[in-house]
């Protein structure tokens, strides 16, 4: 199924029904403005009984009339435009998906760690009556579109029906300049500030309550913290979800790194909540940043057995063998991921998440000061870590051990990473000097660990295939760059940490 996803920046006003628009041909110098062309539109919104894609500022429809008639949902996006309203909005034609038919799949992989097994029904019905007109610049290029719209809006849930105005003006290939004329000159004709982001919320008489990152203030408690940091990745997770269903570069990562985040803020303050939830919840996202795991690892293999190949004169075997084979498992194991995100197994995973948070259920250290919580978290977690640094210096260097405990070291400068990070908010200069210096062990480690995988891929592929001299001459060669590779980062590791 194919979709047309764009940026929507535009200006958005209210106005009186009986305010006559002003002449748009003046606002580009050389340029001008088409004739004013009249469209009826009749848009369903979609949404929750309990409004969950509203509350996070996101509306989904689908709507007959205009050139875009289709399927339509539309999220928050960035803009560098300070004060102007932009959107991403994802578009799905009818041909593709008909307006009787269920809600596209494409659609529905954006949305679903929000709304999850929540069933989708029409809570609004908004026919609008617009006059749109092309603003265009002195070759006839598209710069902006004014539209001039009457809207009869109808609540399904309250019945409530209302009429307004309201004037939007959108880019359509200009930028910053066009639209403070638009302003200015909107304004003058009578334009009003906008009440309402969205044709929904007014239709529904009442904005919806917004989602808003939870807050920590003076005299947080160290349920507020863990409270704070679960909430912060928990709307991480809810970012990547859709990413990593459309298979977007880097979002594996970005999934497997926020799953281990949810699980340390779990894990470094275990005294916080009640043991007994928080367990459920450590043990799924265990499994989930395990599939993760199974999909990143292979795909960072194929990053570096590319790179150290471009290097080589190799047959074409031992390219199928250590970049096609690869990819091809890394595909399964991105697939299996894929699939675990459909499953009501994830589902009721987020919903645990969302329970932690909304309804936390208090442990021995909960109304402690989030200032001292967080301090005992940041310092057990650097004390397993130099507990760990101690043990290494006593073991041969190099040996399976010794190479076991550097990885270790790794995984505990993780934990002080994500602790540290969680703690910053309360923590301060204490906390932030302590993320800083694990992400430096991690760095090193993370690299020379790369090469202890991929090293032992070598090994079961130089053993278990049936490749020619010179392809086994090559894994020779591409072994030892990455041993190379390996002490080098130990090296680094060795020299930051005396």
């Amino acid at each position: 199924m194919s979709a047309h996803e764009s940026l929507e920046t535009e200006l958005k006003f209210d106005v009186d029904a009986a305010t006559a628009p002003p002449d748009l041909a003046g606002l580009v110098p050389g340029g001008g403005a088409d004739a004013p062309v009249h469209h009826e539109l009749v848009a369903t919104y979609l949404d929750t009984a309990g409004h969950d894609l509203a509350t996070r500022k996101i509306t989904l429809r689908r709507r007959t009339g205009g050139t875009d008639a289709g399927w339509h949902l539309k999220r928050p996006g960035e803009t560098a435009i300070k004060g102007v309203t932009a959107r991403r909005e994802l578009q799905v034609s009818f041909d593709e998906a008909p307006a009787d038919g269920p809600v596209p799949g494409v659609i529905m992989d954006a949305i679903t760690a929000i709304v999850r097994d929540r069933e989708l029904i029409p809570v609004a019905t908004i026919t609008n009556e617009r006059t749109v007109t092309v603003v265009r610049d002195a070759d006839g290029a598209s710069l902006a579109e004014f539209c001039a719209d009457q809207v009869l809006a109808h609540a399904q849930q309250s019945g409530r029906t209302s009429e307004w105005a309201e004037w939007e003006f959108e880019l359509t290939g200009g930028g910053r300049s066009l639209l403070k004329q638009a302003r200015t000159l909107l304004r003058q004709a009578g334009a009003r500030p906008a009440s309402s982001e969205s044709k929904l919320a007014r239709a529904l008489g009442t904005e919806p309550h917004t989602h808003r990152p939870v807050r920590l203030r003076p005299g947080s408690t160290g349920l507020d913290l863990v409270v704070h940091a679960l909430a912060g990745h928990r709307d991480a997770l809810l970012t990547i979800d859709p990413q990593v269903r459309l298979g977007t570069e880097d979002a594996v990562h970005q999934l497997r790194v926020t799953t281990r985040k949810l699980r340390s803020v779990l894990t470094s303050y275990p005294q916080v909540l009640a043991p007994e939830p928080a367990a459920t919840v450590i043990a799924e996202l265990t499994e989930l940043a395990g599939l993760a795991s199974a999909a990143r690892d292979l795909e960072v293999q194929v990053e570096i057995n590319t790179e150290l190949l471009a290097g080589e004169h190799a047959p074409d075997e031992l390219r199928r063998v250590l970049i096609d084979d690869e990819q091809r498992r890394q595909e399964r194991a991105l697939r299996s991921l894929q699939f675990a995100l459909t499953t009501r197994r994830y589902l009721s995973l987020l919903d645990a998440v969302d329970e932690l948070i909304g309804d936390p259920q208090s442990g021995p250290d909960a109304q402690r000061p989030a200032e001292k919580v967080a301090r005992d978290g940041v310092d057990h977690a650097r004390t397993r870590l130099h507990k760990a640094e101690r043990k290494l210096r006593k073991l041969e260097p190099w040996s399976p051990d010794w190479v076991q405990q550097v990885h270790r070291i790794r995984k505990r400068a993780k934990t002080v990473r994500y602790t540290a990070e969680s703690a910053a908010p309360v923590g301060g200069k204490r906390a932030r000097r302590a993320a800083r210096e694990a992400s430096q062990i991690q760095k090193h480690l993370g690299l020379f660990q790369d090469t202890v995988v991929n090293r032992e891929r070598i090994a079961q592929i130089a053993a278990s295939t049936t490749l020619s001299a010179e392809s086994q001459f090559v894994l020779g060669r591409l072994d030892a760059r990455e041993e190379a590779r390996g002490r080098a980062a130990v090296d680094a590791y060795l020299k930051a940490r005396r």
